[in-house]
């Protein structure tokens, strides 16, 4: 019954999202670039868009690439006041160390590439790298707008030619893909729950 129940708030929620249209792809996009991702469902919501309404793809990419931008600059903003500490605390220093080597090695692009990138590769913990070290504001919303602008204008683009493709196979597969969805955002929920209270603990004992 609570699974049935769940099933039917998702649905509810994605409806609402999809009748936004443009402005549901930036809402959907503020959580999907937060730190509780919801992988894929960016592109999912954006190739249907655009599939039922093929002249106006462009309209949604760009939609897509604001909300995305405006999400990863509160992400980054976050990381920005609590600096370095924060960080490795929150990822263990070997791990965070990782993260910023190649951060200092690739800059702009350490930042562009994961935001071209397709799901699952995580774009998280370069939005909360690029905070911590303090990097340009301008230089970072620069990246980010190129990776996700090129990213969501491919999808979209996608979306307007195959739409009717596209269309058809989530009508026969809807609840197995939305369920893929949810599971996929309950398990970057717990994940970012279970990094949270690791954070805590550490701040406790430091």
């Amino acid at each position: 019954m609570p699974t049935q129940i769940h099933f039917l708030i998702a649905v509810s929620v994605w409806s609402w999202l999809r009748h936004l249209g443009g402005v549901g792809l930036v809402l959907l996009a503020l959580a999907d670039n937060s730190v509780v991702p919801l992988p894929g469902s960016m592109d999912v919501l954006t190739i249907l868009l655009a599939a039922h309404q093929r002249h106006l793809w462009w309209y949604y990419a760009f939609m897509a690439t604001v909300g995305a931008v405006i999400g990863g600059y509160i992400t980054y903003g976050l990381a920005r006041k609590g600096g370095k500490e924060a960080f490795e605390r929150k990822l263990s220093k070997r791990r965070a160390g990782k993260v910023f080597k190649r951060f200092e090695r690739w800059g702009f692009f350490a930042v562009a590439v994961p935001a071209l990138l397709p799901p699952p590769f995580p774009i998280v913990p370069f939005l909360l790298a690029a905070g911590a070290m303090q990097y340009s504001r301008k230089n970072f919303v620069a990246a980010l707008a190129l990776g996700r602008g090129v990213r969501f204008t491919i999808v979209a683009g996608l979306g307007a030619i195959y739409g009717r493709h596209i269309v058809r196979f989530f009508s026969q597969y809807y609840k197995p893909a939305l369920f893929t969805l949810i599971g996929l955002g309950v398990i970057g929920g717990i994940a970012s729950l279970l990094q949270y209270y690791r954070y805590k603990n550490r701040a406790a004992m430091a």
